[in-house]
């Protein structure tokens, strides 16, 4: 089976508009990749010396209430360090207290009764914004604690970043951003991201496996449409009851 014929022409149209800061996609891409994360990770950090030993995505974790959250791409290396990398393009989506929430979560992920705190591992939330959401015209944010009255850093190993997706030159970030936007693998600067963003947009499995994730998503989406549905079938019902005094408000 050829790859044209395996997959329809809608969804052969919406995976060739794909680029790595649609969620479904940037996910597929790096799902198992660690060469693509460790690239990623180490142009924002500016390090030539990590080493990522594994990689989740869509990753849950819950705090002792029950809430979940889903991760967008979970990250270990063979210092112990973890990572998260969030890719937003809603501004709301990047709000600075889901960065708090989410480097909580990860801590209390990764401590085990009897852990001394100090051994506690550096943690990292890295959002990837469409915009400039923090307004300050630069291409990176580094949100860290510090002793207000003395300017010292309170070196408590939590971090999170910004990287403004906008924000595109000639740097190693800036064409790292430009990759993130560009629909097309023969144009992207950076090879390991292109060889990847290529498989899912123009070899036969890839481009399957690609469409297989689009009507997973098309299916859950017709799920939740039938219950809000329903939700709101219940609610006219109710209003009707209401208003023919045969049931309280209450």
């Amino acid at each position: 089976m050829s790859y044209q014929s395996s997959i329809s022409e809608r969804d052969r149209d919406r995976i060739n508009r794909f680029c790595l800061m649609d969620d479904e996609f940037m996910q597929k891409c790096l799902e198992d990749s660690i060469e693509c994360t460790e690239l990623i990770i180490s142009i924002i950090l500016k390090r030539d010396d990590l080493g990522i030993k594994s990689v989740r995505t869509q990753h849950k974790i819950k705090n002792l209430h029950g809430r979940s959250v889903v991760l967008d791409i979970y990250a270990e290396d063979d210092e112990g360090k973890h990572y998260n990398i969030e890719i937003q393009r809603s501004d709301h989506g990047a709000d600075p207290r889901r960065a708090r929430y989410y480097s909580s979560l990860m801590d209390a992920n990764v401590s085990s009764p009897g852990e001394a705190f100090e051994d506690l591992p550096e943690i990292y939330v890295i959002f990837i914004t469409e915009n400039d959401v923090l307004k300050g015209g630069l291409p990176i944010y580094h949100i860290e604690r510090k002793v207000i009255e003395t300017e010292v850093p309170f070196n408590d190993g939590s971090h999170i970043i910004y990287v403004n997706g906008r924000y595109q030159d000639e740097s190693p970030l800036g064409l790292l951003m430009e990759d993130f936007f560009c629909r097309d693998p023969d144009k992207m600067n950076y090879k390991v991201l292109a060889d990847r963003v290529r498989y899912f947009k123009k070899d036969e499995k890839g481009g399957a496996a690609m469409s297989r994730i689009m009507d997973e998503v098309r299916e859950e989406g017709i799920a939740i449409g039938r219950e809000a549905g329903k939700e709101e079938a219940n609610k006219i019902s109710a209003f009707k009851l209401i208003k023919a005094g045969k049931i309280s408000y209450e």
